[in-house]
């Protein structure tokens, strides 16, 4: 088998025990051996100020990095507000400059967004897809994610106990698994 296709998994939240992260966790345990996950948390990163682009700050840097060494990227994010959360945004948009440098640019993204509520963060899903169009990444289109009633999936050490959740996600990462692999035929 060839080497697997590295994803950066953007997590969307900086609560400890965000459910953002520990989707991401559970999809890196789950994924197939096509998929080697590795989870990118926000808490360091600085906020984009384009003043600092001539000596751009480290931080700044090594998420570009991480982005760039990836092969696809997978965001999972919760809601605020209907829309995304400001660290989310301000990833995107250190991670997209330079104007014309974006370490987003083409490389084959997912979205799962959740949360404790029934819908399942879909206007978070789709603002975010907004952003991934401008940043010329192709996005899974099926099967979508929006995981609603996230509250209950995990037990107090952070393992996944909803067994229904499981199925999905089992599902969603082996579909992703399969487009990755389709984007670099």
């Amino acid at each position: 088998m060839p080497n697997p296709y590295r994803v950066a998994v953007v997590v969307g939240s900086l609560r400890k025990q965000a459910f953002s992260l520990r989707i991401g966790q559970a999809l890196a345990k789950l994924a197939p051996d096509a998929l080697k996950l590795e989870i990118v948390t926000l808490h360091d990163l600085s906020f984009y100020n384009q003043d600092l682009e001539a000596q751009a700050p480290a931080d700044w840097l090594a998420f570009r990095d991480k982005i760039k060494s990836a092969d696809a990227v997978l965001f999972v994010t919760p809601e605020y507000n209907r829309s995304i959360p400001g660290v989310l945004k301000n990833a995107i948009d250190v991670g997209s400059r330079p104007y014309g440098q974006s370490a987003f640019d083409k490389k084959p993204a997912g979205v799962v967004s959740n949360s404790p509520g029934a819908i399942g963060a879909f206007g978070a899903n789709h603002h975010l897809r907004q952003c991934l169009t401008f940043l010329n990444m192709p996005v899974l289109q099926q099967p979508e994610a929006y995981v609603g009633g996230v509250g209950d999936a995990f037990n107090e050490q952070g393992d996944l106990v909803k067994d229904s959740l499981r199925e999905f996600l089992q599902k969603y990462i082996d579909a992703f698994a399969a487009w990755v692999a389709q984007q670099y035929k």
